[in-house]
C-alpha cells in the first residue's frame, strides 16, 4: 500500500492498555476542548475533540465504536501532528447518547447563529409592535405584509435585509424591503418601501439596494414590481454636496429597463418626490383611492416653498393623479385590489421583450350581438367597450386609464388566447373626439404594446381631432402628432375596423386606411369615411349656396345627403382604400385570421439613423 504523505506521524512510543487504540492529533495546533470524558462510550463519527489550527477549528472524530479510557492532553494544550490524544477501547458499551457529527454541541459557545436569528427576527413586524401600530393607524399594510399578499407563497427571498447605516438610528432594511419572488409562477424583483422607517425616504444603502434590483432585472430579464410608500431623499442623512453631487444613476437604469422588462408600480400611501418620477417611468401604475398620494413634493414642502396650503389628497390623491392628470393608470378601492391589478397587468406581458407574450386558454363571446349593438345613426351613442367585449376573448379585457381621456378606450385583452391591445373611440364621451388627453393616452399605449409584442386593434368611430382655443392651449398639435409618431414607429401587427365615423386626421391617427401599412383595414356597413365632418364641410364650403336658396334649410340638407351618399363603406372598398366591408358578427373571425398570418414583428423601414425625435 502506498503511504499517505499527508497522514500524521504517529508517536509509536506511546503504548496504551492491552487492546486499546491510540487516537492521535490529525494536525498540529491547540486542543480547544474535549467533547467526551474518560469512561464515556462513543460511536463511529462522533466528535471527540476540537483542535484549532491556522485559525480554523477542526473536529477529531471517532473512527470506530468504543469507550474512552484515558485523556492524555488537557484542553488548551498545544499538540503536534501524530501526538496521542486519548486511549480508546474498541467495542460497544451500553447506551451511546452522543450525536454523530454533533457540531452544535462542539460549537455551543459560538453565539453567531443566535445573533443572526435575532437580527433577522428584529426585521419582522411581530418584533416591531410600535411601527406596526403606526402603519395600521394609516389604515395601511406593512411593507412585508404587502409582499406576502402579492407574491406566491414562500417565494420571496430577501436581499439586503441586514443592512444598517452607520450614522442613523435602527433603520430595518434601511427602509426598503427588496428581493426576488414569483408572481403566478414567474420570477420578478420586488421592492416595498417601509413608511415606518423615516417615512419611507431613501437612504444611501436603500438607494444602493434599489440599484441592485434594477440591475438584476436588466441582466436577468425579469419584471420589476414597486410598492411605493415614501417620499424622496432622507433629509436626516444630511444635506451636503460631498454626497449629493454624485447624483444617482437610478434613472439611467430606468431608461435601460424601459421597453426591455415590464415595470409596474402601486402607490400604497405616500408617493412623493422621486417616487413620482419612478411612476412616470413605469408601464402601469395603480393608486388606492383615499390612501395614495403622488406629487413632486408633499404638502409640507409645497407650503415651505410656495406658501400654498393644501392637503395631500387635494394635491395628488387618486382623484387628481388618476382621473384628472393621468399620471397613474388605475384607481382602486383597496390594497388587495392594487395587488390584483399588478398581477393582471403582468399577465398580458412577457417577462422581457425577447420572449413571446403569454398565451392562455380562452372562450369566445357572442359575436352575433355585434349586429345589433351599434346604432346605424351616427348621432346615437353606444359604449365601445361592449363592442370590444364581444370581439375579444370572453372576460379578457383589462382597461388602461379608464377614467382619464375616456373619449379613447385603451385596453389589454386576448384574441384566441394571445395578448393584444385595443384602441377604440368612445362615442359616450366627447363623441370619441381626439383631444390632448386621448392623444397622450393612446401614444403611451401604442409604445407599451409595441415594446412587448402585442398586436394593435383599432376600432374607429371618430369625428376628428378637437379644435378651438382650448385645443390649442393644450398644445394638441404636438400631442396628436405624438399619436401618429408612435404608430409610425410600431413594428407589431396592426388592424383597423371602421365602425361608423372615420373623419379627417382622426381617421389617420386611428390607423384608418392604408396610411400606416396595416395588416388589415376593414369597415362595417355603417361606416362613413371622409376628410371632415359632413355638416361642417357644408357650412364652410356651401354656405352661400344654401343661404341663397328659396328654402335654405332644405337646400342645406340636400347638400348633406348628397355628400353622405359618397362617403359610404362600399365606396371606400370600391376605391380600394380598405380591404373589405364585413358584417359586425364576422369581425372576430376576420381578425383572428389576420393574426394567424401576420408575423409578430415587421422589419423596420426606417433609414439608418441614431433615433427619431418625438414631437413632444
Amino acid at each position: 500500500m502506498t503511504p499517505n504523505a499527508d497522514a500524521p506521524l504517529v508517536d509509536k512510543a506511546v503504548v496504551g492498555p492491552e487492546g486499546a487504540v491510540v487516537v492521535v492529533a490529525p494536525m498540529g495546533g491547540r486542543l480547544v476542548r474535549w467533547a467526551v470524558e474518560a469512561g464515556e462510550a462513543v460511536r463511529i463519527g462522533q466528535v471527540m475533540a476540537v483542535i484549532e489550527s491556522m485559525k480554523m477549528e477542526h473536529q477529531v472524530l471517532a473512527l470506530e465504536f468504543g469507550r474512552g479510557i484515558e485523556l492524555l492532553v488537557d484542553s488548551g494544550d498545544a499538540v503536534v501532528a501524530g501526538q496521542a490524544l486519548l486511549f480508546l477501547q474498541p467495542g460497544e458499551f451500553g447506551e451511546i447518547t452522543g450525536d454523530v457529527f454533533a457540531v452544535s454541541d462542539c460549537f455551543s459557545n459560538n453565539q453567531e447563529p443566535d445573533e443572526l436569528r435575532e437580527r433577522k427576527a428584529a426585521l419582522l413586524d411581530a418584533q416591531r409592535p410600535e411601527a406596526f401600530a403606526r402603519q395600521r393607524s394609516r389604515a395601511a399594510l406593512t411593507a412585508r405584509e404587502r409582499i406576502a399578499r402579492l407574491c406566491d407563497v414562500g417565494s420571496f427571498v430577501e436581499l439586503g435585509g441586514l443592512v444598517q447605516t452607520e450614522n442613523a438610528a435602527f433603520a430595518p432594511a434601511d427602509g426598503l424591503v427588496m428581493g426576488s419572488a414569483r408572481i403566478d409562477g414567474r420570477p420578478v424583483m420586488v421592492l416595498s418601501q417601509d413608511f415606518t422607517v423615516f417615512g419611507g425616504s431613501s437612504g444611501p444603502i436603500g438607494k444602493a439596494k434599489m440599484l441592485l434590483a434594477l440591475g438584476r432585472c436588466r441582466t436577468n430579464g425579469i419584471p420589476l414590481v414597486m410598492m411605493l410608500d415614501g417620499g424622496g431623499h432622507r433629509i436626516q442623512d444630511g444635506q451636503n454636496s460631498r454626497y449629493y453631487a454624485w447624483a444617482n444613476p437610478v434613472f439611467q437604469e430606468f431608461a435601460r429597463l424601459s421597453g426591455w422588462v415590464p415595470v409596474v408600480a402601486a402607490v400604497l400611501g405616500m408617493g412623493y418626490a422621486a417616487n413620482t418620477n419612478f411612476c412616470a417611468m413605469a408601464d402601469h401604475v395603480t393608486m388606492v383611492r383615499g390612501l395614495s398620494e403622488m406629487g413632486l413634493a408633499g404638502p409640507a414642502l409645497v407650503k415651505a416653498g410656495t406658501g400654498e396650503q393644501i392637503t395631500g389628497q387635494r394635491l395628488g390623491g387618486a382623484d387628481i393623479q388618476v382621473d384628472r392628470y393621468g399620471m397613474a393608470d388605475l384607481g382602486v378601492g383597496s390594497e388587495d385590489e392594487a395587488f390584483a391589478a399588478i398581477c393582471r397587468s403582468l399577465s398580458f406581458l412577457p417577462s422581457n421583450a425577447g420572449l413571446p407574450t403569454p398565451r392562455t386558454n380562452f372562450e369566445a363571446g357572442d359575436t352575433e350581438v355585434l349586429n345589433r349593438l351599434v346604432p346605424s345613426s351616427s348621432r346615437q351613442t353606444y359604449d365601445t367597450r361592449r363592442v370590444i367585449e364581444h370581439i375579444a376573448d370572453a372576460g379578457s379585457l383589462f382597461e388602461i386609464k379608464p377614467t382619464y381621456g375616456a373619449n379613447l378606450v385603451t385596453c389589454l385583452a386576448r384574441m384566441g388566447g394571445q395578448s393584444v391591445g385595443f384602441i377604440a373611440n368612445q362615442p359616450l364621451v366627447k363623441a370619441g373626439m381626439i383631444d390632448s388627453a386621448a392623444s397622450e393616452k393612446g401614444a403611451h399605449f401604442i409604445a407599451l404594446c409595441d415594446a412587448y409584442g402585442l398586436p394593435l386593434i383599432y376600432l374607429i368611430d371618430v369625428p376628428g381631432v378637437s379644435i378651438g382655443s382650448e385645443a390649442e392651449r393644450t398644445v394638441l398639435g404636438r400631442r396628436s402628432a405624438k399619436l401618429l409618431f408612435e404608430l409610425g414607429h410600431a413594428t407589431v401587427p396592426r388592424m383597423s375596423v371602421v365602425i361608423r365615423k372615420g373623419y379627417g386626421l382622426g381617421y389617420v391617427a386611428m390607423c384608418g386606411g392604408r396610411g400606416f401599412e396595416p395588416d388589415a383595414c376593414v369597415a362595417w356597413p355603417t361606416a362613413e369615411i371622409c376628410a371632415m365632418s359632413i355638416e361642417g364641410s357644408v357650412d364652410v364650403a356651401y354656405r352661400k349656396k344654401f343661404q341663397d336658396a328659396p328654402h335654405p334649410a332644405a337646400r342645406r340638407q340636400e347638400i348633406i345627403d348628397e355628400i353622405r351618399s359618397r362617403v359610404s363603406a362600399l365606396q371606400a372598398a370600391e376605391g380600394f382604400g380598405i380591404d373589405d366591408v364585413i358584417e359586425p358578427s364576422q369581425t372576430r373571425a376576420y381578425l383572428l385570421n389576420v393574426l394567424a398570418q401576420a408575423p409578430p414583428r415587421r422589419q423596420s423601414s426606417m433609414p439608418a439613423k441614431w433615433r427619431s425625435i418625438s414631437p413632444i
